[in-house]
C-alpha cells in the first residue's frame, strides 16, 4: 500500500502543468500552454485509480489556482484590513477549494473508464472536464469562471469558434484538442486520422475568423471613459469625497464634445438621494445643452434601510436605472450563512451588503442607442446579458479592480470582458477606477485602452452594431448539445464495459 501511494513523477507533472495552464491567460498570454497543460494533465490521468486521479486533479488545480488566483490576498490583507496570518489562510482555503473542481473532473473521467469502450478510451475525461468546470463556473457560489480555458484562446485560430458556441463551446474544443494529442501519442493507430482532426477543427476556426457575424447600425460615437484611479482605502472616506467629485466633474465637463461619457463603478462615493439635487441633477442638464450622455455609478437606496443596490445611471437626453444582479460572493453578500458571516467578522474583515437587481430590466440608452450593462464581475458571465443583446447596440462594464492592486486580476479581467464583446459581436466600452480601461472591438481586440493605476480619460469612436451571431441567439445550447452527442457517443450506461 506505501508503495502504491508513494508519489512519483506523474503525481509531480500535474502540479507542474497547473503553473503552465495559469500562463496561458493575461497578462502572460502563452495561450497554446492550456493545450499542453490540458493534454499533460490528461496524460497522468490515463490508466490510474479514481483515487489517484483525485490527487492529481487537485494537485493540478493546487497550481493553476495558487498561481492564477493567489490575487484575492491583496483584497483580504490590503482592503479587508486582515492580518497577514489570517488572509495568507483565507487564500490558502480559496485557493485549495477551488482546486477540488480539477479534482472531481479527474475522479469523474476515472471512474466513467469503466463505462467506455475500447475504441473511445480516454474521450471520457474531456466529458468530464467540461461537466465540472461548467458547474464551477456558473452554479457554485453562483459561479467563478476563472481560468476556464477558453478564455486563453482569444488570440488561437479557436476564438473563430466564440461567436458560434461561446465560451463553454471553445472550452470543449481545447479539451478534446489536448485529449486527442495524446491520444494520438499512445494510439498509432489512430494518429493520421487525429491530427487530421485537429488540423481541420483549427483550420475551420480560423476560416470563421473571417466571418462578421455583425454589421454597423449607425455613424461613428465618439465616447471617453473617466478612470478616476481614486485610492481603495481612499474611496469612501468623507474628507476626500468632495475631491473625488470634483476629479469626475471637472473631466466630464472636458469632455462634453463625445456622445458619451463614462464613469467607472460606485465612481460617485455616495448614495443617489444624497448627490443627485446637488451634484447629478447640474450635470444631466449640462448633459442635455451639450447633446450628450453621461453613464454614472453610485450605490442607490431601496424602500427600507436593509435594501440598497449597486447601480448605474444613465444622465442627459435619456435617463434610467440598472441595478446589478449578478452579486459577488463576499464582496456584496455572504453566502453559507451564518457561517461565513461570523467567519469575516472574527477575522475584522468589513463587507458590503447589497440587493440583487430585478432579472427583467429595462436596457439604458446612451448616445442615441441602448445598451447592455454590466457592473464589476458580471461580464465574465456570457449569458448574462443575452436577452438584452438583440436590441442593444453595444455594451457596458464599468468596473473597479482597485480591490486587488498591482496584481494578474486586472489583466485577467479585460481578458474575459474581450470574451464577451466577441460573443456578441458589438463594441464594449470598459471603465475601470485604476484600469484597465478600454474600448474592445466586435472582434474581441483592444483597440485603445488606458495604462494601470493613471487618472485620466480614454477618448475614441465606437460603431453601434446590430445583427446577431449564433452565440447570442441560442445563447449555451448549441456547445451542450455538442457535449451530450460526445457524452452517447462514449459512455455506456448500461453496464461495464471495461474493467
Amino acid at each position: 500500500m506505501m508503495r502504491h501511494y508513494s508519489f512519483s513523477r506523474w503525481d509531480v507533472l500535474p502540479f507542474v502543468a497547473g503553473l503552465l495552464y495559469t500562463l496561458a491567460f493575461a497578462p502572460f498570454d502563452y495561450a497554446y500552454l492550456a493545450l499542453i497543460a490540458l493534454a499533460l494533465l490528461f496524460a497522468s490521468w490515463q490508466q490510474c485509480s479514481p483515487k489517484r486521479a483525485l490527487l492529481r486533479g487537485y494537485l493540478f488545480g493546487l497550481g493553476a489556482f495558487g498561481l492564477g488566483v493567489s490575487w484575492v490576498f491583496v483584497s483580504i490583507h490590503d482592503f479587508g484590513k486582515a492580518g497577514v496570518l489570517s488572509a495568507g489562510v483565507l487564500t490558502s482555503l480559496f485557493c485549495g477549494f477551488w482546486a477540488l473542481f480539477p479534482a472531481l473532473a479527474a475522479y469523474a473521467s476515472a471512474k466513467l473508464t469503466a463505462y467506455t469502450p475500447d475504441r473511445w478510451a480516454g474521450w471520457q475525461m474531456p466529458i468530464a472536464w467540461l461537466a465540472v468546470e461548467y458547474v464551477r463556473s456558473v452554479w457554485v457560489l453562483d459561479g467563478f469562471p476563472w481560468l476556464h480555458s477558453g478564455y486563453a484562446q482569444l488570440a488561437t485560430p479557436l476564438a473563430g469558434y466564440v461567436p458560434v458556441f461561446g465560451l463553454y463551446g471553445v472550452g470543449l474544443l481545447v479539451a478534446l484538442t489536448a485529449n486527442a494529442a495524446v491520444t494520438a501519442i499512445t494510439r498509432k493507430a489512430q494518429r493520421v486520422a487525429l491530427l487530421l482532426a485537429i488540423a481541420l477543427l483549427w483550420l475551420i476556426g480560423g476560416v470563421l475568423q473571417t466571418v462578421r457575424w455583425t454589421h454597423a447600425l449607425g455613424a461613428p460615437l465618439q465616447v471617453s471613459l473617466i478612470q478616476g484611479n481614486i485610492a481603495q482605502d481612499k474611496k469612501w472616506r468623507p474628507e476626500f469625497k468632495l475631491e473625488t467629485l470634483n476629479f469626475y466633474k471637472t473631466a466630464t465637463e472636458a469632455h462634453w464634445d463625445s456622445a458619451v461619457v463614462v464613469w467607472p463603478e460606485t465612481a460617485v462615493p455616495a448614495y443617489l438621494s444624497a448627490v443627485y439635487d446637488g451634484f447629478l441633477k447640474p450635470l444631466e442638464q449640462a448633459a442635455k445643452s451639450h447633446h450628450s450622455d453621461l453613464i454614472v455609478s453610485l450605490p442607490v437606496e431601496g424602500d427600507s434601510e436593509q435594501i440598497r443596490f449597486n447601480a448605474v445611471m444613465t444622465l442627459g437626453r435619456s435617463s434610467g436605472l440598472y441595478k446589478k444582479r449578478h452579486l459577488l460572493p463576499f464582496g456584496e453578500f455572504q453566502p453559507w450563512q451564518p457561517v461565513s458571516a461570523w467567519v469575516l467578522q472574527s477575522l475584522g474583515i468589513r463587507m458590503g451588503h447589497f440587493t440583487p437587481g430585478d432579472a427583467d430590466q429595462t436596457l439604458l440608452e446612451a448616445g442615441g442607442y441602448p445598451f447592455v450593462t454590466t457592473i464589476c464581475y458580471e461580464d465574465v458571465f456570457g449569458a448574462l446579458g443575452l436577452n438584452g443583446v438583440p436590441a442593444a447596440a453595444y455594451l457596458v462594464n464599468v468596473t473597479n479592480d482597485g480591490w486587488f492592486g498591482d496584481t494578474l486580476e486586472p489583466h485577467q479581467h479585460i481578458q474575459m470582458a474581450q470574451m464577451r464583446a466577441l460573443e456578441t459581436g458589438r463594441f464594449l466600452l470598459r471603465s475601470a477606477n485604476t484600469g484597465r480601461t478600454a474600448i474592445i472591438a466586435p472582434d474581441g481586440h483592444i483597440v485603445s485602452q488606458l495604462p494601470l493605476f493613471t487618472a485620466t480619460v480614454l477618448t475614441d469612436t465606437i460603431t453601434p452594431m446590430t445583427g446577431l451571431t449564433p452565440y447570442a441567439r441560442w445563447g449555451d445550447i448549441p456547445a451542450m448539445m455538442a457535449w451530450l452527442v460526445l457524452v452517447a457517443m462514449v459512455i455506456r450506461p448500461g453496464a461495464a464495459v471495461r474493467g
